[in-house]
């Protein structure tokens, strides 16, 4: 199966997406806080460097779970406002 090709507009709000989630994190580390999530630091970095720029829903879920983060947090921050 061949994936479409993601617009310039997806590929944006995965790197805002990516940049707020490396915020929220902070000083914690990308094991530790991918490891709670459960899923592997790989993904976790690809996600943050905005690599993998749109992400299964229930990993965005867990992320923000272990970060303290609302649904509503990433969705204003990340996705509707503009970089």
């Amino acid at each position: 199966m061949v994936r479409t090709p993601l617009t310039q507009a997806e590929r944006e709000r995965g790197e805002r997406l990516g940049r707020f989630l490396r915020e929220a994190r902070g000083g914690r580390s990308m094991a530790d806080v991918a490891a709670r999530a459960g899923i592997s630091a790989e993904t976790l970095r690809k996600i943050e460097t905005g690599r993998a720029p749109t992400p299964a829903f229930f990993t965005v879920a867990a992320l923000a779970g272990v970060l303290g983060l609302s649904m509503d947090d990433l969705v204003v921050r990340s996705v509707l406002v503009a970089a």
